[in-house]
């Protein structure tokens, strides 16, 4: 059956997890303490922008609920519309809990109103502490959640040199904190998010 519904293309998408996004509140801790890098303050929701009317109902609902949370915890946010037709809610605030709490019902809230689907990933910007980037490399580290896979996983672009990334440097933060991060297993899965508005 499910393979005449794959050809019928009537699969549903894999529901989005939510749930292990509250892991990396723990991991950034390791991150600090064991390789001196920082949360850098921001992190970002991206999803697919759906042309309907109760997804415009929905987008104006967030915002009013972001402006609410704004008053509690003084995160602030703005939405970013990309290249590729994906909305971003991009957050900033200097209390990392807060941007993982934000995140996570930012995300509840699509799921709930039936958008759950259109969930891409969320992202987290970290920074390596003045002195312990290498030369080569950038000083900026992003965490993405993919919400398909309930998974993280590492992506380090390089400064200076196009489209480029530390591998070699992914693979270590990824061995190095899959006891407390669900890590992406297949490495091949940890897509390069270029341009990242966060």
């Amino acid at each position: 059956m499910k393979f005449l519904d794959a050809l019928l293309g009537r699969v549903k998408p894999a529901p989005s997890k939510t749930d292990a996004l509250f892991s990396i509140s723990t991991a950034q801790v390791t991150l600090a303490t064991k390789l001196d890098i920082l949360p850098a303050g921001k992190a970002g929701i991206c999803f697919k922008i759906v042309q309907s009317t109760s997804f415009e109902r929905l987008k104006s609902d967030l915002e009013e609920l972001l402006e609410l949370g704004k008053k509690e915890t003084s995160t602030e946010f703005r939405m970013v519309k990309d290249a590729f037709g994906y909305l971003w809610i991009v957050l900033s605030d200097a209390e990392f809990e807060d941007l993982v709490t934000t995140l996570h019902l930012v995300s509840e809230t699509l799921i709930e109103n039936g958008f759950g689907g259109q969930l891409l990933s969320s992202v987290f910007r970290f920074e390596r502490a003045a002195g312990t980037a290498r030369a080569a490399g950038e000083a900026v580290v992003y965490f993405i959640y993919n919400y398909k896979k309930g998974r993280f996983y590492p992506f380090v672009p390089l400064k200076g040199k196009g489209r480029a990334r530390d591998e070699q440097y992914e693979m270590k933060l990824g061995s190095l904190l899959e006891r407390e991060l669900p890590v992406e297993k297949e490495v091949e899965n940890w897509y390069p998010m270029w341009g990242v508005p966060v």
